[in-house]
């Protein structure tokens, strides 16, 4: 059933990305990832809001956890998780940890994305 959830919740989550996306190319244009921007911000501030009152005001039973946080944001973005991960490394004081993993995820995993396409390219 847990499965399920985050299926169910993550398919609605990638849908709203991707009306999100739309919505910003359309009005904004394409020049820059507007909408992949506020899709990372919107996300990581929901996902502070959810994590800030599940550890500030009470509980929510893990399948509504597993549906909202792990479906719906993991769909709507993963940016959030990994801001999260972030700051409770820099909450639990392990802030040079913090910064390695910050830095590093992005440094990696723009490198990997170029290496990929690099790859793509002499494989093609």
């Amino acid at each position: 059933m847990n499965y399920l959830l985050v299926f169910v919740g993550g398919g609605l989550g990638a849908t709203v990305r991707h009306a999100v996306n739309v919505l910003c190319a359309r009005a904004f244009g394409t020049h820059f990832p507007f909408g992949t921007f506020l899709i990372n911000v919107s996300g990581s501030v929901v996902m502070g809001l959810i994590a800030g009152y599940l550890a500030f005001r009470g509980s929510v039973a893990q399948p509504w956890r597993l549906f909202v946080m792990t479906g719906v944001l993991g769909g709507y973005t993963t940016f959030s998780t990994f801001s999260l991960d972030t700051a409770l490394l820099y909450q639990r004081g392990e802030i040079g940890l913090a910064a390695l993993y910050a830095a590093g995820s992005v440094v990696l995993a723009v490198a990997g994305l170029f290496a990929g396409l690099a790859l793509v390219r002499h494989l093609t």
